[in-house]
């Protein structure tokens, strides 16, 4: 394995760089009889390419995708889906001074001292563009998961830099540039605006989740859920740190409150985040992601050349100011990923196994 596909019973293998022609992935195991059109899949791009709002990004990419492949009439066939998204907005020259230095906080390095080799333009395979395929995959996997068990996944923004979100409602998110799930946005838009007046970057925190959860999805020792959850998680770009449930809150909780009490009518609590034992509960799957400041900056910053000499580095070009805010549909698709992966083995483990008690869910 190269470390570019996803998965092993839904499988996607993603392809492309930031700057060349297309991006994209192949969709392998998929099941059949899926009505799938690209339709399906547009909405979940639309909330995460650039160019939406003064506060991302302003390269301007329309994210169109197309289906190449395994769809039939409408319908998934079960073989290989390959979905292409065309890179239309390119500016290459943007990254020409920084062919001979490495960017700090960048793959650049890492990236020259793996391969010997590496694409400057945008980041090549280590830019945040390569997420839009994943969003694409995700999209398939949300409809089907939602088909099957009614499966629902949302995400919004909890902080911005220093500034805490508080959470008012979920039909907030959809609202505003910044996935926020609160009516009034202006402070984070007077903080983002001086945010980019000064050149600089900053860090977000997120929340995704998902309902109506199949209880009994998850292996109980090295595939855990919440292990394969934080594995996707920080394998988006950015991603510095995963927290399932309380997180890490749970170190200052005492045993008699962080375990979840059962009772007939349902859980009174979701501090194990929807997962006991690596396996799902039934209650909603909760995660909390840490994204760091966002790399490229206008800021001049110490680095050194190809030769190892010390120089300055200010990043030209078109780069979102925090990459949380575009993070969110990322986010909601690596979860629905996980869980398709989970569904599918699940089914061919048990078959039409049925747990030995009714799934029972939180209280209200």
């Amino acid at each position: 394995m190269s470390g570019n596909t996803f998965g092993n019973l839904f499988a996607v293998t993603n392809f492309g760089e930031s700057h060349g022609p297309a991006i994209g992935c192949v969709i392998d195991g998929c099941p059949p009889g899926l009505a799938l059109s690209e339709v399906d899949i547009q909405p979940d791009l639309d909330r995460r390419r650039p160019g939406t709002s003064k506060f991302v990004t302003q390269r301007n990419e329309p994210d169109v995708v197309e289906i190449l492949s395994g769809v039939f009439e409408g319908k998934t066939t079960g073989t290989p889906i390959c979905l292409l998204i065309k890179n239309t907005d390119q500016r290459s020259k943007d990254y020409g001074q920084i062919v001979q230095t490495f960017r700090p906080g960048h793959a650049d390095y890492s990236y020259f001292q793996k391969y010997g080799i590496r694409d400057p333009r945008g980041g090549g395979r280590s830019s945040a563009r390569l997420t839009a395929p994943m969003v694409a995959a995700g999209a398939v996997a949300k409809k089907w998961l939602f088909e099957k068990y009614g499966t629902v996944f949302r995400g919004c923004m909890t902080q911005v830099g220093e500034l805490p979100i508080a959470f008012e409602s979920w039909e907030h998110v959809a609202q505003n540039p910044f996935f926020a799930p609160v009516a009034d946005v202006s402070k984070l838009e007077a903080y983002m605006g001086e945010l980019r007046k000064g050149g600089d970057s900053c860090g977000a925190r997120l929340r995704v989740s998902a309902s109506n959860v199949p209880v009994g999805l998850g292996e109980p020792l090295f595939d855990k859920m919440d292990a394969d959850i934080a594995h996707a998680m920080m394998g988006v770009n950015a991603v510095k740190g995963v927290e399932i449930g309380a997180g890490f809150a749970s170190v200052v909780q005492r045993g008699s409150t962080h375990g979840d009490a059962l009772t007939p009518q349902g859980f009174k609590g979701n501090n194990a985040g929807g997962v006991l034992g690596g396996i799902t509960s039934g209650q909603d799957l909760e995660v909390s992601v840490a994204i760091k400041p966002t790399s490229s900056i206008l800021t001049p910053r110490a680095s050194i050349d190809m030769a190892g000499q010390p120089t300055d580095v200010i990043t030209k070009g078109r780069h979102d100011p925090c990459v949380g805010i575009r993070a969110t549909p990322i986010l909601e698709a690596m979860l629905a990923l996980v869980v398709m992966e989970h569904a599918l083995r699940q089914r061919a483990q048990c078959g039409d196994v049925q747990p030995g008690l009714a799934p029972i869910a939180a209280q209200a």
